[in-house]
């Protein structure tokens, strides 16, 4: 199968008319971290997921034995972070090389496209290692994160993103939440145009959703749908073997289904809507 075909098949585009009935749903994608997260998210409604592990370091590369099994069990498709460690995106020589390698086993075992992100030590764009990761990717789908929202120049990034030929773009609008960034994300997604998707991501909500879609004209949105459940293995133990900080000893992030389809039904409230 052609590269072209690869990368429609694993896209999904998105059309809405704002001023009146919503020719098309709004894209939701939700970040999982396990194959029981992504069976949540797809149970939910959602029509897209990322995949990464440590969520709480803002995503790290997944194992290969997660994404295997993922692709076993779902069938929307699964974008996949390509990152080697927490922190910045500035990258050693190794680090890049663990990316090269990772970026070719995710796309081999089934990867629908990855999610990546390199600066250089000023914050601004490393066209040539970013070309490097997407000559890998061969024309399958390419996300660049949220290492976007450090970079100095906003506009000149998002053209460069363009010329190079990244599939999409995530952004908070360079703000904590999008929701604070939605000027800066409305004024990326006029600029983008029909040249690169725009990702909006980051404290997004089914409580707020609907102002920050009108504000914005964003087509999709990204988000965590975590509740905390706990692992009772662990309860009478006095060591602590990681959790979600304020919970009870054992807890962890898990997709809760409910989550993502109280959003689901939200995006398609708003296209509804007169």
């Amino acid at each position: 199968m052609g590269t072209r075909s690869r990368k429609a098949r694993a896209q999904i585009m998105v059309m809405v008319n704002f001023e009146g009935i919503g020719l098309a749903s709004i894209l939701l994608e939700i970040v999982a971290s396990t194959a029981d997260d992504c069976i949540a998210v797809e149970s939910g409604g959602a029509d897209r997921i990322e995949l990464c592990a440590a969520i709480a370091t803002g995503g790290l590369t997944p194992s290969l034995g997660t994404l295997i099994e993922t692709k076993m069990r779902v069938r929307i498709p699964v974008m996949v972070m390509v990152r080697p460690r927490p922190g910045g995106f500035c990258y050693s020589d190794e680090d890049l090389a663990t990316m090269r390698r990772d970026a070719e086993l995710l796309l081999k075992h089934g990867a629908d496209g990855i999610v990546f992100g390199i600066l250089r030590s000023d914050g601004s764009l490393d066209r040539k290692r970013c070309e490097e990761l997407l000559q890998i990717a061969d024309g399958m789908p390419t996300v660049f994160h949220r290492a976007f929202d450090v970079v100095p120049d906003p506009s000149r990034a998002l053209d460069e993103l363009i010329d190079l030929g990244f599939t999409r773009l995530l952004t908070s609008g360079q703000q904590k939440t999008a929701v604070e960034g939605r000027e800066l994300i409305r004024r990326l997604i006029e600029q983008a145009g029909s040249r690169i998707e725009v990702l909006a991501g980051g404290g997004v909500r089914a409580y707020n959703v609907r102002p920050f879609v009108e504000a914005t004209r964003c087509t999709q949105v990204h988000l965590t749908a975590f509740s905390a459940p706990s692992d009772v293995s662990t309860s009478a133990s006095c060591l602590s073997f990681g959790g979600v900080p304020g919970s009870p000893s054992g807890s962890y992030e898990h997709v809760d289904p409910e989550v993502v389809r109280r959003m689901r039904e939200t995006l398609d409230s708003i296209n509804m809507a007169a």
